[in-house]
């Protein structure tokens, strides 16, 4: 069985993993043929919809309006044996909806360390200066690549497999 099948993630631990992160890679089509990569904050919804706000004069929100086909990176680790991520494909929508607009806000700064006070708490006037100028942006997954290289039994890991070679192709009996 290819290593790739030893690593990649269940639905259900995809959803797990994106539920425990709150920043991502945004990967659009930048106007001049190169990918345009920020990072965000997002909140995740029970179908794995990932949404995020953002002002709609960025660049980003050009890039979605131009074409709509956007990749997503969440990782983590920083041995070998920690890495774990999910890229995902997908294709944006814009909302301009400022209650949904103002409960995304809320959600994705919810586990930053700075969270925003509920919903109900804020007045609209302060619900307008928060979001007035922004946008929602909700990422319709098409396809997922996942890995986790804690899966990996530890004979399997880089370095295990030099240390039995001495950094030569082991041979095959």
């Amino acid at each position: 069985m290819p290593r790739k099948d030893d690593i990649r993630m269940t639905r259900d631990e995809v959803r797990d993993y994106l539920r425990e992160g709150h920043n991502m890679t945004l990967v659009s089509n930048g106007p001049k043929g190169f990918p345009h990569a920020v990072a965000m904050f997002y909140a995740l919804d029970d179908d794995l919809t990932l949404r995020f706000a953002t002002y709609g004069s960025s660049q980003k929100v050009k890039n979605v309006e131009r074409d709509p086909r956007v990749t997503l990176l969440v990782e983590t680790g920083t041995a070998y044996s920690e890495l774990r991520g999910v890229m995902i494909e997908g294709m944006a929508r814009i909302e301009t909806d400022l209650e949904r607009t103002v409960a995304t806000m809320i959600e994705a700064n919810a586990g930053t360390g700075s969270p925003l006070p509920d919903i109900e708490q804020i007045p609209h006037d302060v619900k307008v200066r928060m979001a007035g100028k922004r946008v929602l942006i909700c990422v319709e997954p098409i396809r997922f690549v996942s890995w986790d290289h804690g899966k990996l039994p530890s004979s399997k890991t880089p370095s295990a497999l030099s240390s039995r070679s001495n950094g030569r192709p082991t041979s095959r009996a």
